[in-house]
């Protein structure tokens, strides 16, 4: 057997890993380097129950010990280690805190813990990518660097692909390219995948930051709200993202550049959060586009109605998470016909509708010309009621509010985006958390189902703001 798997990301290089171990030759295709895109540019914080209560918690659970596991039986250094995680806010009144850490300013208020090193951890994202590559290529596996143009079909399932224009046998082909999967609509019967944009530095801190997570609300002094994460890396350098945006995702990972005016309010943030950081060389000013779809879960499984097509996308925030136990269920899924380790029911992709590939082609055409680059803008394929929504939980909200039910109250600054069947799609311009939301009905008062640990619940709107 030959697997195809299109896309070099952390989440093709997790299952041909694992396809590997069962004996599978895998191909993994890559149009611009391996983890060139999120899978090299994001966090790689790790979360063992964050997502319960969610359909991600035994994705999440199940990965989160794999991680452990890869960590020793891989004799690979990609800085896996169990970190404490704090949460807290700058540029609010407060009157001390019940943490403190050394390496933030007196400014930063730590409010809470939100994990140990019992449940939270991290992982260097580009160099686990690499790793699990590695790992596979000493079983056989192979890394091809071409773009996937086409998937060749024949009486009803996948045969192969289309290369730079070559054809490229394969008995199952699987795409996992995170937001560019939405190219793969032109050829398969796949829903939307959308790009949500984040901003990111990285520091050479040195020993000057232990290992603690931290996430906070930073009001600037213009009243904008931040939602910087923190993560110190055992190789010295510290993480830092903050400012998520819509904008239109570019043909070529590798065209992905920082929003004009984002990297400067990031460096202003950091200094005022931290001596260490304000004083730190820094060694990256990037971007990259997480990808998400139409109800905030993933998709894992079968393509519908093409035999041998399977596709793995759509991980969002915990994407670098949720790897080992995607590759691990797709390899499941196409050697045994069914999973062991997980249910992946709830990420069926026949789940949500297809994306109408006659306006996919129409995008990626005007992107073709000097003048266009995108592919797609998010939302513009929303399906009717149904959208990804993005939510700010506001801390002088929490703040004045009882969090005795689990959740703290959530201000919505919302505006408009555009119509789908009569319900309107909004989005959210502050935001703490990446909250999963659909906009359930279309008539008020609007209903927003949330899901994002440690929070999660319902809001009932009368009226949308």
């Amino acid at each position: 057997m030959h697997v195809l798997i299109c896309g070099g990301g952390v989440i093709g290089a997790s299952i041909a890993y694992f396809l590997s171990r069962r004996g599978v030759k895998a191909t993994v295709l890559e149009s611009t380097g391996l983890a060139c895109a999120a899978s090299g540019k994001s966090g790689g914080f790790l979360a063992r129950d964050w997502c319960d209560g969610s359909p991600l918690g035994p994705l999440a659970r199940r990965s989160f010990a794999l991680h452990a596991e890869l960590a020793e039986q891989i004799g690979e250094d990609w800085g896996y280690r169990r970190l404490d995680t704090y949460g807290g806010y700058c540029g609010f009144p407060h009157g001390g805190a019940p943490h403190e850490l050394a390496w933030l300013s007196s400014d930063v208020a730590v409010s809470q813990a939100l994990g140990s090193r019992e449940d939270t951890a991290q992982v260097h994202p580009g160099q686990f990518t690499a790793a699990m590559m590695r790992g596979a290529q000493a079983q056989r596996a192979e890394l091809r660097i071409g773009r996937v143009t086409g998937i060749r079909q024949h009486a009803g399932q996948a045969v192969g692909v289309e290369i730079d224009g070559e054809p490229l046998d394969g008995d199952s082909i699987v795409i996992a390219m995170g937001p560019w999967s939405v190219l793969a609509a032109l050829w398969l019967p796949l829903p939307a995948i959308f790009g949500l944009k984040g901003h990111s530095l990285v520091f050479d801190t040195g020993e000057a930051v232990p290992p603690e997570a931290v996430f906070l609300e930073y009001r600037e002094e213009g009243g904008s709200v931040l939602s910087p994460e923190l993560f110190p890396r055992s190789d010295g350098t510290t993480y830092v993202c903050a400012i998520s945006s819509e904008e239109p995702l570019p043909l070529d990972p590798a065209a992905v550049m920082p929003q004009p005016g984002a990297i400067e309010r990031l460096e202003a943030m950091c200094a005022a959060l931290s001596p260490a950081l304000g004083s730190a060389p820094i060694l990256a000013r990037q971007a990259c586009f997480r990808p998400v779809t139409a109800d905030g879960l993933p998709l894992i499984g079968r393509v519908p109605g093409v035999a041998n097509a399977y596709v793995a996308t759509g991980h969002s925030v915990w994407g670098i998470l949720n790897a080992p136990a995607t590759g691990e269920a797709i390899a499941e899924l196409i050697v045994d016909g069914a999973t062991r380790s997980v249910d992946l029911l709830s990420f069926d992709p026949a789940r949500l509708p297809r994306l109408d590939p006659a306006r996919t082609a129409a995008r990626v055409a005007a992107a073709a010309r000097p003048e266009g680059r995108a592919v797609l803008c998010p939302g513009q394929f929303a399906a009717a009621s149904l959208s990804c929504v993005f939510v700010s939980k506001s801390l002088a909200s929490c703040r004045s509010s009882s969090c005795s039910d689990g959740w703290p109250a959530v201000r919505l600054t919302m505006r408009p985006r555009l119509t789908a069947g009569r319900a309107q799609i909004c989005s959210v311009q502050r935001m703490t958390f990446l909250y999963s939301c659909t906009l359930r009905n279309s008539a008020p008062p609007y209903e927003l189902n949330f899901t994002n640990p440690p929070y999660q619940g319902q809001i009932a709107m009368s009226a949308m703001v």
